[in-house]
């Protein structure tokens, strides 16, 4: 194709089989989903002289499915229609507020799950919670389908393992046992419509005798993906949550993110208040225990 120095060539199929065929005929396109951030590009001119291949049309990947197992998001829903919809408040509540603080209402109107993944800003608000809930992200191109856990999807900075022509179709969650204590907390400069600071996710679960079975805990902001805190997870596994044990959690937290310095917050800020919140999730709720 050949045009003007600032044409932007735009393709637009109106079902899932044109577009794997448009994108596997023009591979190098840009995908446009909801455009919340493509189109920044857009309007600085970034884009001129390139292919957009918009597959916001594309009903086929829009909405929320319940399944046996747990719930099945279309890469095409926006973050407001995953707010309203009654299975992910029922059984995925950190899904539902993390959606809540995605850039204002606009945003969340036109913004899609997959379009967010798919940017893969170190950032991402829904990605710590999709990160505990340990989704798994389905995949779909010409040569078919296959299926990432979510902690896997990631490669780096705007980086992911998606292939040339592949598109995200849809994001699986599946359920997790009863009784956890959650967590979600976005720390910005604003209460709204801000890049995160640091942003955290947990799920907890105690047993009767006050041991800890189970902790998923992941952070954004923290690292040039979402991390899962593996070592402090595995550390508190067995134990009771008294004082020493919290401590030793909260300082295991160091060893699996590694925060930068930018104009946003400085890398001991981060670091800190990521502690902060770690610590008083496990303290919290009566569990605290003196050693």
């Amino acid at each position: 194709m050949r045009g003007a120095p600032d044409s932007i060539y735009f393709l637009q199929p109106s079902s899932l089989e044109k577009a794997l065929q448009a994108y596997g005929e023009n591979p190098d396109s840009l995908v446009l989903a909801g455009g919340t951030d493509l189109m920044v590009a857009w309007n600085a001119g970034l884009l001129n002289n390139k292919k957009v291949l918009d597959i916001s049309l594309i009903r086929e990947i829009r909405g929320v499915r319940a399944l046996k197992k747990g719930v099945l998001i279309g890469a095409l829903t926006a973050h407001a229609d995953i707010q309203r919809n009654a299975a992910v408040r029922r059984h995925f509540p950190l899904i539902q507020t993390a959606c809540s603080v995605v850039g204002g209402l606009q945003i969340q109107n036109k913004g899609t799950l997959g379009g967010n993944i798919a940017n893969a800003s170190p950032a991402g608000d829904t990605f710590p919670v999709l990160a505990v809930y340990e989704a798994i992200v389905r995949l779909i191109s010409r040569q078919g389908r296959r299926a990432l856990a979510f902690m896997d999807f990631f490669e780096g900075v705007k980086k992911t393992r998606l292939l040339p022509a592949e598109l995200i179709e849809s994001v699986e969650i599946p359920y997790s046992r009863k009784g956890a204590r959650r967590l979600f907390r976005k720390v910005g400069t604003r209460a709204a419509q801000a890049i995160s600071k640091t942003v955290a996710a947990g799920l907890l679960w105690v047993g009767q005798d006050g041991t800890v079975e189970e902790l998923r805990f992941a952070l954004g902001s923290m690292a040039s993906t979402v991390r899962r805190l593996v070592k402090a997870e595995k550390f508190i596994k067995g134990k009771k949550l008294h004082r020493d044990a919290v401590e030793e959690a909260c300082r295991l937290l160091k060893d699996d993110v590694d925060p930068i310095d930018d104009v946003r917050s400085t890398r001991e800020y981060r670091l800190q208040i990521s502690q902060n919140i770690l610590r008083s999730f496990l303290s919290e709720a009566n569990y605290y225990e003196n050693p």
